[in-house]
């Protein structure tokens, strides 16, 4: 397992949402800058704290272009009930596969219980790296303005 680091292409993952369907990244993303939240599962604190966050950020983050995405390994009513409590409005997967994801990204896996560890990464509209948060155990994690100061800067400077 590698950290994607800045430059690197975000690897192929499909992620399931409620309902049957599914979502490939980094394609669903192209042409818009992308945020992918890998979160620990509806039971953490943190998490939901940072998936309440996106949302509430989300007309200032679309106003830049920028698509969020989430995803757990909780199964599929899990994540209803979150997307529910939450109100949130941006795609949020479900069932993810621990060590795929780890495999694929270099997310950190907590083995028993089996979940994801925190872990966040800004995708450029290419679907290439722009940075990448690992943590691994509960803090640590992408906030939604750093998110937008970085694409602003990007906008404005390079």
């Amino acid at each position: 397992m590698s950290l994607l680091d800045t430059g690197d292409t975000f690897p192929g993952l499909t992620l399931t949402l409620p309902g049957g369907q599914t979502l490939d990244l980094p394609g669903a993303l192209a042409g818009h800058y992308g945020v992918v939240l890998f979160y620990r599962g509806a039971w953490c604190p943190y998490c939901n704290a940072q998936l309440r966050a996106f949302q509430r950020s989300l007309d200032k983050l679309a106003d830049l272009d920028v698509k969020v995405v989430a995803a757990s390994v909780d199964d599929e009513a899990t994540t209803k009930e979150t997307i529910h409590k939450h109100g949130l409005e941006f795609p949020v997967g479900y069932g993810a596969d621990a060590h795929a994801f780890a495999a694929a990204t270099g997310a950190f896996v907590n083995e028993d219980p089996l979940y994801l560890q925190s872990t966040g990464f800004v995708l450029d509209p290419n679907g290439r790296v722009l940075i990448s948060v690992y943590s691994s155990g509960a803090i640590g994690r992408l906030v939604p303005e750093d998110v937008a100061g970085l694409v602003r800067y990007i906008r404005e400077h390079v």
